[in-house]
């Protein structure tokens, strides 16, 4: 039986209709890279980043203008949505006002004091979290030089001296991501945090690269902090498209056993005792499967040494055979059958095996 896995207890904070921390599940979010004064675009991204499954989506709010598009972009849109801010703490208060669920800040770059105060009264008023987003890049010199460097102790001293100023105007909806490009710094600096604190942790590795490279670093870095119970929230930061960002998301939870969205595809590697064109099956099943948002898992295997039996772990199989290819639910055979005729059999079955479970 697989381990269940004990996740480090954190304090719950509400973002729109999502709920972090405590007992709630891991979310999973994404940013959107639409200018946020094209409005349309922007809500239109926004929302299909809702239908490939994201629960929290980030907007940037680099200028005036952006800042000004916000409560149109808030109306489009029932998504929980996060302000990504920085330096100029009047953006923030106008993201409180248009109805932004949470504001992403780090309380030492926007000003001096009174500047800290009203986004945090503001923050307070409207019942929004804040989040404290530190990088390697924005460690501040101070402790660059008392660290050596944008090392992960360096980046935790930052994040602890954010909550510091956040805790002295007594605000406690805080939410900490702590971000390097390094799977292992990365690592560190959640372990660290997670010491240090008690407030829900965004996890994610910054400036991860492209869609393999940066899905496997995230995979790794994730990964080992969810297994270990440290996180709340995750994002995959790819340089591609937020739908790969959302599905690699997914598939690092579902992994590790926190959250089922959809069909689970497994397949095997294939071999030299195989009959059939495992990589050309599986891929057409996968391809066959999109779009159908059933909590169900399907395998596809290769031959009949250990096709039935990892078959069996599924809740519908594909074994290939010479010629015929066999069908199972829950390890019984329905029968065998063309690999021509598979996929619409395949999709008779998900059909009736959600009526029936």
């Amino acid at each position: 039986m697989a381990k269940k896995i004990k996740r480090r207890k954190s304090r719950i904070v509400q973002i729109g209709n999502i709920y972090i921390g405590g007992d709630h599940p891991v979310a999973v979010q994404t940013m959107v890279n639409t200018a946020p004064e094209k409005i349309e675009e922007t809500i239109k991204e926004i929302n299909r980043a809702a239908v490939c499954g994201a629960e929290i989506v980030r907007v940037a709010v680099p200028d005036k203008r952006a800042a000004s598009a916000l409560a149109d972009i808030k109306k489009g849109t029932d998504v929980p949505l996060v302000a990504d801010i920085h330096f100029n703490y009047r953006f923030a208060l106008m993201a409180a006002d248009a109805g932004f669920d949470k504001l992403r800040i780090n309380p030492g770059n926007i000003g001096d004091e009174s500047r800290v105060r009203a986004v945090v009264d503001k923050a307070g008023e409207k019942g929004i979290p804040i989040r404290i987003g530190v990088n390697q890049g924005s460690v501040e010199t101070d402790l660059v030089d008392k660290f050596g460097g944008p090392k992960p102790e360096a980046m935790v001293e930052s994040a602890m001296r954010h909550v510091e100023i956040l805790e002295k105007h007594n605000f406690k909806d805080i939410v900490i991501s702590i971000k390097a490009s390094s799977t292992i710094d990365t690592i560190e600096c959640y372990r660290m945090v997670a010491e240090r604190c008690n407030y829900p942790l965004h996890l994610g590795v910054t400036e991860a690269g492209t869609l393999f490279t940066g899905t496997i670093k995230s995979a790794v870095a994730l990964g080992k902090l969810l297994y270990d119970g440290i996180g709340d929230t995750i994002r995959v930061s790819l340089s591609a498209d937020i739908e790969h960002e959302i599905k690699a998301a997914w598939a690092i939870l579902k992994a590790l056993g926190f959250r089922r969205k959809g069909l689970e595809l497994v397949s095997c590697p294939s071999c030299g005792r195989t009959e059939t064109d495992v990589y050309g099956l599986a891929e057409k099943v996968e391809k066959a499967l999109e779009g159908i948002d059933k909590d169900i898992k399907v395998a596809v295997m290769g031959c009949l040494v250990n096709g039935p039996g990892e078959a069996a772990e599924a809740d519908i199989g594909i074994i290939g055979g010479k010629g015929r290819v066999m069908l199972t639910r829950r390890g019984e055979i329905l029968g065998r059958y063309n690999e021509s005729e598979i996929l619409k059999l395949l999709i008779d079955e998900i059909s009736s095996f959600e009526s029936t479970g």
